[in-house]
C-alpha cells in the first residue's frame, strides 16, 4: 500500500517546491553578499535535508478532503508550512542547547564550528547564537512569502490568511510556555498538556488541517470536523514525541539517548510520573532533569516504574481513539478519509 506520505506522489512535489523556492531565495542572498551563500546553504540542508513533511500532508489533504481541486499551486502553497517547522526547531535546538537535529550538527553549533574554524573575533558561541536566531527568524519570513507566492488565488488566500496567522502565533507563544515551564519547574498535568497543544500539536494537525480547509472555501461542517480530528491526534503525535525524546534510539531519532531530560523538559510523560511518584522519587527525578550528567537509565527507570510511560501510551490510544471518530463522522471525500486517517497512524507509531 502507498504510505500516506508518499501519496498523490506529495511527498516529492513539496520537495520540489521548496527547493524552487529556496533556490530562488539563495539567487537573492548572494546577489546581496556572496557572504550570505552559508545561510542559504545552511537553510536549503535543514529543509531539504529531511523532515517527515507531516504538516504539508494534513494541509493538502485537508483541502482535498473538503473539495479541493489538485494543483501544483496548492502544494507550493501547503509547502511553506515546512518553512514555519524550519523556524520552530532551529530556535527549539538553541534554546534548548541541542548539540544535533536528525544526526547532524544543530544550526547554533553549524555557526559555531564556522567561527571557530575561521579563526574570527569574539565568541564563538554567541556567534552561533546570533546566527540561529537570524535564521530562524528568516525561515518564519519565508513561510509567507512561499504562501503568498504559491500562485494559489487571491480568494484563497485570503481565506487562508487569519488560520496561517493564528498558527504562528500559537507555536510562538506555546515555545515561550515551554521555556516557562522549564523555569518555574511546573510539573502539573494541566500545564504539559497546554504547552503539548500549543508548542506542537496544534500547528502539526490542526492548524495544517484548518489551512487546508480555508484554501478549498470549506463548510463550517467540514472546518469543525477538522477541529474535532486534529487538535487530539497533535496531541497525540507531542505525546509520542515525549516518549521518543526519552525512551528513543539515538540511531533512529538522531539525537541523544535521554534528550529531554538532559534538557530538563516538563513534558506529559514526566508530569505523569511526578504525580505517581513518593516524595524521595520526585526529589530524585526533579534534581536529575537538566543535569547534564544525569544518569539517563536511572530516570528512565524512574519514569517507567512509576507507571508514567503506560499512562502516556494509553492517553496517546486514547486521543488516537477520539479523533478517528471525528474523522469517521467527517463529511469529506473517501479518498481523503482514507489518507487522513494512515497519516494519523503514522504520526502516533512512529519512531522518529
Amino acid at each position: 500500500m502507498t504510505s500516506p506520505l508518499e501519496a498523490a506522489d506529495l511527498r516529492s512535489r513539496v520537495d520540489k517546491a521548496l527547493a524552487a523556492f529556496l533556490g530562488e531565495q539563495r539567487s537573492r542572498l548572494t546577489g546581496i553578499d556572496p557572504a550570505l551563500a552559508a545561510v542559504a546553504e545552511t537553510l536549503e540542508d535543514f529543509v531539504l535535508g529531511g523532515g517527515k513533511r507531516l504538516r504539508p500532508a494534513f494541509a493538502y489533504w485537508g483541502f482535498r478532503g473538503a473539495g479541493g481541486a489538485d494543483s501544483d499551486q496548492i502544494v507550493a502553497a501547503v509547502a511553506s508550512l515546512e518553512l514555519v517547522q524550519a523556524s520552530a526547531l532551529i530556535h527549539d535546538d538553541l534554546m534548548d542547547r541541542s548539540d544535533t537535529r536528525r544526526g547532524e550538527p544543530s544550526v547554533h553549533r553549524r555557526f559555531e564550528a564556522r567561527h571557530t574554524e575561521s579563526g574570527w573575533r569574539g565568541g564563538a558561541a554567541a556567534f552561533g547564537d546570533s546566527a540561529a536566531v537570524l535564521l530562524g527568524d528568516l525561515a518564519l519570513v519565508w513561510s509567507d512569502e512561499l504562501l503568498h507566492t504559491s500562485g494559489a488565488g487571491a480568494a484563497e488566500l485570503t481565506r487562508a490568511r487569519p488560520v496561517f496567522d493564528e498558527m504562528r502565533t500559537e507555536v510562538t507563544v506555546g515555545q515561550y510556555l515551554d521555556v516557562l515551564t522549564q523555569a518555574t519547574a511546573d510539573t502539573s498535568l494541566e500545564r504539559a498538556g497546554k504547552v503539548a497543544r500549543f508548542k506542537s500539536a496544534k500547528y502539526t494537525v490542526e492548524r495544517p488541517l484548518l489551512l487546508g480547509a480555508a484554501l478549498a472555501g470549506a463548510s463550517s461542517e467540514i472546518i469543525a470536523a477538522y477541529a474535532a480530528f486534529g487538535l487530539p491526534l497533535g496531541e497525540a503525535f507531542q505525546l509520542r514525541d515525549d516518549v521518543l525524546g526519552v525512551f528513543g534510539d539515538p540511531e533512529v531519532t538522531g539525537k541523544p539517548a535521554g534528550d529531554d531530560l538532559r534538557e530538563g523538559k516538563r513534558t506529559y510523560l514526566v508530569a505523569a510520573a511526578f504525580a505517581a511518584l513518593g516524595d524521595a522519587e520526585q526529589a530524585e527525578l526533579d534534581a536529575g532533569l537538566g543535569d547534564p550528567g544525569l544518569d539517563v537509565e536511572r530516570l528512565r527507570g524512574l519514569i517507567r516504574d512509576s507507571g508514567a510511560l503506560a499512562a502516556t501510551e494509553r492517553r496517546i490510544d486514547d486521543l488516537m481513539a477520539a479523533a478517528l471518530t471525528a474523522l469517521d463522522g467527517a463529511p469529506i471525500e473517501a479518498e481523503a478519509r482514507d489518507v487522513l486517517a494512515r497519516l494519523a497512524d503514522a504520526a502516533t507509531r512512529r519512531t522518529v
